[in-house]
């Protein structure tokens, strides 16, 4: 049996890295809230250990745990040890794979935008990968800067190169593109956090318990500092995922606040749960975060372009707008480079794909301008007002 001349790999591959990512993501983000959980559930010892800070008992799957916590390390290593790190390590692998599969092969159709400026594909990927590896210096370095010591000043000062870094990158790439890369700076600086600060340190703890020296408690004090960073990081990285579905977040003329917003949101909820595991009620933290999700909602719309008004034209000049900028890679057959299939199977080269998809064609098209990407074709402002005007009026395919 032999594989059809048309078979897909792009598309195949797309979907073992993206489904491997969401799998190696799962498990690092549920460990990362496990163990913040644990922490903040750990008591004093009922019997007095040497060098024990806390203990757990805790009931799972019908079986009874008995967890410890030492306050540096133990005076000796146990046999087998566990690390957890490969699930960080093939999350950033995976999302980097994703990133240079959807972004980089195809820098000219999904990351350039040539509105924005005329960049040459090599030369977005340059800026892109620049991106993430100055994403990580800034931030190891405010780290290792006074303003680390100080968890909520930190806080306020990442935000803000975060946000910064989300307003510049929104003036570069295209919408989308720019929204995956911030993701992909957060998901770099997360994971370079696993690989270069907390698991050497951790190595170093067991190099100087199995050589009989006495732990330095400065390598485990650094090494909980990122792990605090990451965990409040998830949230906001975990909406960059997702974001490519609401293009009412990612093509808006304000996309770069809007994510802010969230991102706001996100750290709120992360937080409201860390003070909850460790036994202090703080509504007020879950409530600002709901507020603000809520009030980025409700700007959002108020603050949104409204599609211009225009009469209803006929199918016959509707069908030519379509072909003119759709159908290309909107088709049974596309003829647009990059494209084998029809994204998301929607194909508008028939009157009854066109009539089925209407909607998604409103929303992409007419009320975000997400559509073509970064407007290759030159879509106007009066044809989405034409195809707005008769997809609001039933898609009609007759002469009104």
């Amino acid at each position: 049996m032999t594989l059809a001349m048309g078979f897909d790999w792009g598309a195949w591959a797309n979907l073992a890295i993206r489904w491997l990512h969401l799998i190696a993501g799962i498990a690092w983000i549920g460990s990362s809230f496990y163990f913040m959980w644990l922490d903040s559930h750990l008591k004093a010892p009922a019997e007095r250990r040497e060098g024990v800070a806390g203990e757990l008992w805790s009931v799972h799957s019908g079986g009874f745990y008995h967890q410890m916590k030492f306050m540096v390390a133990p005076a000796g290593m146990p046999e087998e040890l566990h690390w957890f790190k490969w699930e960080a390590y093939t999350t950033w692998i995976s999302g980097f794979l994703l990133l240079a599969l959807i972004f980089y092969v195809g820098a000219d159709l999904n990351l350039v935008d040539k509105s924005k400026l005329a960049l040459a594909p090599w030369q977005a990927v340059a800026i892109g990968l620049s991106s993430l590896v100055a994403g990580w210096l800034v931030y190891d370095g405010l780290c290792r800067s006074p303003i680390g010591k100080n968890l909520k000043l930190f806080g306020v000062v990442w935000f803000a190169v975060l946000t910064a870094a989300a307003y510049g990158l929104t003036r570069i790439f295209s919408d989308l593109g720019a929204f995956m890369h911030l993701g992909a700076i957060i998901g770099t600086v997360m994971a370079a956090n696993v690989f270069m600060i907390i698991i050497p340190n951790q190595r170093k703890v067991v190099a100087q318990i199995l050589a009989g020296e006495a732990p330095d408690p400065s390598l485990g004090k650094q090494a909980k500092q990122r792990s605090v960073h990451n965990n409040y990081m998830t949230l906001p990285v975990l909406l960059i995922m997702i974001s490519n579905h609401y293009p009412m977040i990612f093509a808006a003329p304000l996309n770069w606040l809007w994510l802010a917003a969230l991102g706001v949101s996100g750290w709120s909820i992360r937080h409201f749960f860390n003070l909850k595991n460790a036994g202090r009620m703080h509504p007020e933290v879950l409530a600002l975060g709901a507020f603000v999700f809520v009030g980025t909602a409700l700007a959002n719309e108020t603050f949104r372009p409204r599609p211009a008004e225009a009469a209803v034209p006929t199918y016959a000049a509707v069908r030519a707008i379509v072909d003119r900028h759709c159908v290309m890679c909107h088709a049974a057959h596309p003829t647009h480079a990059g494209f084998t299939a029809p994204p998301s199977g929607a194909a508008y080269d028939t009157t009854e794909g066109l009539k089925k998809y209407a909607p998604k064609i409103y929303e992409r098209a007419v009320a975000t301008h997400s559509m073509p990407l970064g407007n290759e074709t030159g879509m106007t402002d009066a044809e989405r007002a034409r195809l707005g005007a008769w997809i609001k009026a039933g898609a009609p395919t007759g002469t009104p």
